[in-house]
């Protein structure tokens, strides 16, 4: 759930980056925070783990737009992508605004994608979340690698909801920032529709 900072006239919201490890999740916020300048973000933070980090870092979009005077600052966040580390997901999750499902589009990679999708659909539903009522991109990362599977059955696979989808090298920043703005649009719109 949004937090709104009535002083600074700020709504804060949350987006998080879900998917199966080392699909992207944390490459696309490394990109968006190295494009980012400096008087729009905080730092990056890393809360490292055995094999893998979770990262967070809040920064204030350009063209976003203002909901009745107020800016609005998106405070992006990364899963890891392991189940054994499904506690922190669950708690990342808690008061989330809106989701960037990262899925690695190589072949040997879609069994996680289904997994990691069903997880998020568990654990959501888990705290009272339906994954319809939240706003929800689907990313299909590593699209530039030749074992990629053909676009159409990566939709077919995970895209049951018909959300938002983009294609996606995140490493090269190819889809990155659609993903973000396109979360963003929803999430404010979900937001107009509500009292400020």
């Amino acid at each position: 759930m949004s937090f709104i900072n009535y002083n600074a006239k700020e709504i804060h919201c949350k987006v998080v980056y879900y998917g199966p490890s080392l699909g992207g999740k944390t490459t696309n916020l490394q990109w968006v925070y190295q494009k980012t300048m400096s008087g729009e973000k905080s730092d990056l933070f890393s809360i490292p783990g055995d094999a893998e980090r979770t990262l967070f870092f809040d920064f204030l979009p350009l063209n976003i737009g203002e909901i009745q005077g107020y800016k609005t600052r998106m405070h992006l966040y990364t899963v890891p992508g392991q189940v054994v580390y499904d506690a922190s997901r669950k708690l990342i999750l808690k008061g989330l605004d809106g989701l960037v499902f990262v899925a690695d589009s190589q072949e040997e990679r879609m069994e996680e994608n289904i997994q990691a999708l069903k997880n998020l659909e568990r654990n959501l539903t888990q705290q009272g979340y339906g994954i319809n009522e939240v706003p929800l991109v689907f990313q299909y990362n590593k699209r530039d690698l030749p074992n990629a599977v053909p676009l159409e059955e990566m939709k077919t696979a995970l895209n049951k909801y018909n959300s938002p989808e983009f294609e996606g090298t995140a490493s090269e920043g190819k889809g990155v920032f659609e993903s973000l703005k396109s979360v963003s649009k929803s999430i404010i719109n979900v937001l107009k529709g509500g009292d400020i």
